[in-house]
């Protein structure tokens, strides 16, 4: 027993160094990504709230009763409210045909949902003007009937949405694969419609991937920059974003009204990851129930 408990001892100290060296190496990890995330995000964010509200409360909320910023508050709203029932509906649809059938071309098609994660907006924006543009493939036609897609409201939704078109079907289409189809199988056999199944049956089972993939989708909505700065023109007043509103104001030397509505986007990202984080957590819950 002694010679064990000595041989025990020797072991236990030749790998205490060991355990000092890993201890030192994780706390140098841990400060390396602190100082790079306060670095890159947080002195940044804090800098943007301390310049909105340097010259006060009162100056504060002035900058936010501007007509320019109402306008483009407003106009971001409008963009959003229409982009994300169409891409939710969207989304589902696809999610839908991809997670429930097997058919040719069905990598393809997931490949073209995922297309506007590869392609950069500005490319987006660019290929939008080449198409609805005066000299783009449908500009002849959209100008004989009268109807203006660049540099109007229509083409703004046309590259919010694209921009936007993955989130929901990315989030629903693994869900609806691990949820199977023997609940609506056996919905279908006790003689439930197909719109009956959805609405009882799968909707409940994707809710909260759907919600997921909705927050997202309006977060990147009310958010993008480079698709909607190339086809708006960044008219104030009339097809001018709150992103577009921060950039111009700052150009023009308008720091007050820049960081006040960078402020609103930026309250607008937090609110996205408490609603994240909310679903992410009650589907932690249902999967362990």
């Amino acid at each position: 027993m002694t010679i064990s408990n000595a041989s025990n001892s020797e072991l236990s100290q030749a790998q205490e160094p060991a355990r000092h060296q890993e201890g030192k190496i994780k706390y140098i990890l841990i400060g390396i990504a602190l100082l790079y995330l306060a670095l890159v995000l947080l002195i940044p964010a804090v800098n943007v709230f301390v310049q909105a509200f340097q010259g006060g409360v009162g100056a504060f909320l002035q900058a936010l009763q501007t007509p320019d910023f109402i306008h483009a508050a407003q106009l971001t709203l409008i963009i959003a409210a229409i982009v994300v029932p169409v891409n939710t509906i969207f989304g589902l649809c696809a999610a839908w045909a991809i997670a429930r059938h097997q058919f040719p071309g069905r990598a393809l098609a997931i490949s073209i949902i995922d297309l506007p994660f590869s392609i950069s907006p500005v490319v987006a924006g660019l290929m939008i003007v080449l198409l609805y543009g005066r000299n783009g493939w449908l500009g002849p036609i959209l100008e004989a009937a009268n109807f203006r897609v660049i540099f109007a409201l229509p083409g703004m939704i046309i590259a919010t949405a694209f921009v936007t078109l993955p989130f929901v079907a990315r989030e629903v289409i693994p869900v609806l694969e691990e949820v199977g189809t023997d609940q609506e199988e056996a919905a279908r056999t006790l003689g439930a419609k197909d719109w009956e199944i959805f609405w009882r049956v799968t909707l409940p089972n994707i809710r909260w991937g759907l919600l997921y993939g909705v927050i997202l989708t309006n977060a990147r909505a009310m958010g993008e920059f480079g698709a909607v700065a190339v086809v708006s023109g960044n008219i104030a007043r009339r097809t001018q974003t709150l992103p577009l509103f921060v950039e111009e104001s700052y150009k023009q030397y308008h720091t007050q009204s820049a960081f006040a509505a960078a402020v609103i986007l930026g309250c607008l990202a937090v609110v996205t990851l408490v609603l994240k984080e909310i679903v992410e957590r009650k589907t932690r819950i249902k999967d362990v129930e």
